[in-house]
C-alpha cells in the first residue's frame, strides 16, 4: 500500500536543536508510532475510549490503586483544573514566588481558575513548612483568601529537586493544617531519574493530593493529565475538566500518548537522557571563566550568569532565554532530542563569545 500523500512541507531544519526549552523539542519517534496505533476506525469520543481506560491501568501503576488519570492538553489547563478541583471559591493556594502557576501562566489559575496565589520567596524555589507558614493563617478571617491548597513544582522552576522525606514533611504539615498538596509535575520525570526513584516515591507515598502530570516536556506533540491521588481531596473533576475547556473529544490521541510514555520506561530514558546532558552542559560551562552557574544542577536545565553582551551575541548562535535579563541571568535547557555533539558546540561558542 503507498503511503497516503500530503502537500505539507517541511519548513524547518530538524538538525537545528537549542538550549531554550524542552518544549522546542519534536516527539519521541515511539510516541509518534503510538499516534499511528491509535489511529483509524471509530473510537467513543471524550474518554470513553480504550486508549483512556488501559491508560488508568497504567497510572495505578505508577501513583497507587486509589489514582484516576484525567488528560487534558496542556500543563496549565491540568494546573488550573487540579487546583480548582481542591478549592472552594473563597480559596487560595500557596506557592513559591517563582512558580510557574504565578509566573507563566498568564494569570490564568486567577482568571480561569479564580483562585488567590499566596506566594513565598525561596532562595532555590522550593518550598518548606517554615516558609508555608509565612502565609498559612486566617483561615476564620473573612476579609482574607482562605489558604486551602499547598502546590509544589517538582522539579523546580530552578531546576532544583525535592527529596521524598521534604515533600512527606510539606504533606504532614499542609494536612494538620488542613490544606490539601498539588503537585506540578511537568518535569517529574526529570525528578524521578535524577533521585533515581519511582514517582511513587514522593508522590502518593508521602501524601500528595492530586498532581500534574507533564508529557509534553518528555517527548509526547501534547497531552498532560491531572492524576487524583486522594479521591477524598476533590469533587466534580469530570465537570471542571469541561468547564475549563480541557476536555478532548478524540482524547485517545492524547491517552496513546502518555500510555507510550508510561507503559514501559520511555519516560525514564527520556528524562535520564536530558538530565546527563545538563550534566554534560554543566561540567563544560565551569571551566569558562566569567560564568557562574546560580543554583545546583538537578534535573535538566542549567540557571547561569554571564556578562549581557555575551548573551546577546551567543543568542544568535543558539536559542535560549534570560531569566533576570537586568542580572544577566539565563536559563539553559536540555531535552530528550539534546545529543552530546549540541552540548560541546554550545560550550565552544561559549567560551568563543566570552574571549571576544
Amino acid at each position: 500500500m503507498n503511503p497516503p500523500r500530503t502537500d505539507a512541507r517541511r519548513h524547518h531544519d530538524p538538525q537545528v536543536r537549542g538550549f531554550a526549552s524542552d518544549n522546542y523539542a519534536g516527539a519521541h519517534p515511539e510516541v509518534l508510532a503510538a499516534l499511528a496505533l491509535a489511529n483509524g476506525g471509530h473510537q467513543v469520543a471524550y474518554g470513553e475510549d480504550e486508549y483512556t481506560e488501559n491508560l488508568q491501568r497504567i497510572v495505578r501503576s505508577h501513583f497507587g490503586g486509589t489514582a484516576e488519570a484525567f488528560p487534558v492538553f496542556n500543563g496549565t489547563g491540568a494546573n488550573v483544573v487540579a487546583l480548582q478541583a481542591v478549592t472552594d471559591r473563597w480559596g487560595a493556594v500557596i506557592c513559591a514566588e517563582s512558580a510557574h502557576i504565578n509566573v507563566d501562566e498568564g494569570g490564568a489559575p486567577e482568571r480561569m481558575g479564580g483562585l488567590k496565589l499566596l506566594t513565598v520567596p525561596t532562595p532555590d524555589g522550593k518550598l518548606t513548612p517554615e516558609l508555608i507558614d509565612r502565609q498559612a493563617y486566617g483561615w476564620d478571617d473573612e476579609h482574607r483568601a482562605m489558604p486551602q491548597v499547598v502546590s509544589i513544582t517538582q522539579s523546580t522552576e530552578l531546576g532544583t529537586l525535592y527529596t521524598p522525606d521534604e515533600i512527606r514533611a510539606i504533606c504532614e504539615h499542609a494536612h494538620a493544617h488542613g490544606m490539601k498538596v498539588h503537585l506540578d509535575g511537568s518535569r517529574i520525570a526529570n525528578a524521578a531519574a535524577s533521585l533515581d526513584v519511582p514517582m511513587r516515591t514522593f508522590t502518593n507515598a508521602v501524601g500528595v493530593d492530586i498532581l500534574s502530570l507533564g508529557g509534553t516536556k518528555n517527548g509526547a506533540v501534547f497531552g498532560e493529565a491531572v492524576v487524583v491521588i486522594n479521591q477524598d481531596a476533590v469533587s466534580h473533576m469530570k465537570h471542571l475538566r469541561k468547564l475549563s475547556m480541557q476536555l478532548a473529544s478524540k482524547m485517545r490521541f492524547v491517552s496513546v500518548q502518555l500510555e507510550a510514555l508510561l507503559a514501559k520506561d520511555l519516560w525514564l530514558r527520556n528524562a535520564r537522557h536530558a538530565n546527563e546532558m545538563a550534566q554534560r552542559l554543566a561540567e563544560g560551562v565551569r571551566a569558562v571563566d566569567g560564568v557562574e552557574i546560580l543554583h545546583p544542577v538537578q534535573a535538566n536545565g542549567v540557571f547561569a550568569r554571564l556578562p549581557h553582551d555575551v548573551s546577546l551575541r551567543l543568542q544568535k548562535r543558539f536559542r535560549f532565554y534570560f531569566w533576570d535579563e537586568a542580572a544577566g541571568d539565563v536559563r539553559w535547557m536540555c531535552a530528550f532530542d539534546t545529543t552530546e555533539d549540541d552540548v560541546d558546540a554550545f560550550v565552544a561558542a561559549l567560551k568563543d563569545e566570552m574571549a571576544r
